[in-house]
């Protein structure tokens, strides 16, 4: 098992951190596709639901995952085989996670065929309620990459008012 680090970034910090930029970017570019291939099947109404998966999967590796709320925390797994932990980045967000990963490797020779020689991963996980930012951790063992963010422990009105 191998520890990956975790960028913590709070609510403060959101508008301006580049990762934000980068993930807008990336938006922007998949949009970009998908409205490609509206155009080349004539404009034609039916498919058009198809074509933002399709645009993701043309530019990205879409991660099978999965997203589990417990009452005090979000456990999140993704499969992503044949990354290291030192290609992973994972960004903790105040209500989100954003990872990302790239890999390239250099073939020698001449390749006849090659899929694997780049990869490169970018999701972001909306979470329903907010995180404890400074206490996620992050951790890849045997392919998946295992993210736990401890909810924010919010005080209610209630318990200020007896504790004074």
């Amino acid at each position: 098992m191998s520890q990956v680090a975790v960028r913590k970034i709070h609510s403060d910090e959101t508008q301006s951190y580049p990762i934000i930029e980068e993930l807008n970017a990336l938006t922007e570019r998949v949009r970009q596709r998908a409205y490609e291939l509206f155009e080349s099947r004539g404009c034609t109404e039916g498919s058009a639901l198809n074509d933002w998966p399709t645009a993701e999967n043309d530019l990205l590796i879409v991660p099978e995952s999965d997203l589990i709320d417990t009452d005090s925390r979000f456990e999140l797994q993704i499969a992503m085989p044949g990354f290291d932990a030192n290609d992973i980045e994972v960004n903790a967000l105040p209500d989100a996670l954003i990872v990302r990963a790239n890999k390239h490797e250099q073939v020698e020779g001449d390749a006849r065929f090659c899929d694997i020689v780049e990869k490169r991963l970018f999701r972001k996980f909306e979470l329903p309620a907010p995180i404890d930012v400074d206490n996620v951790t992050a951790n890849l063992d045997k392919g998946v990459l295992n993210l736990t963010a401890p909810k924010e422990q919010t005080v209610s009105p209630q318990a200020l008012a007896v504790g004074a």
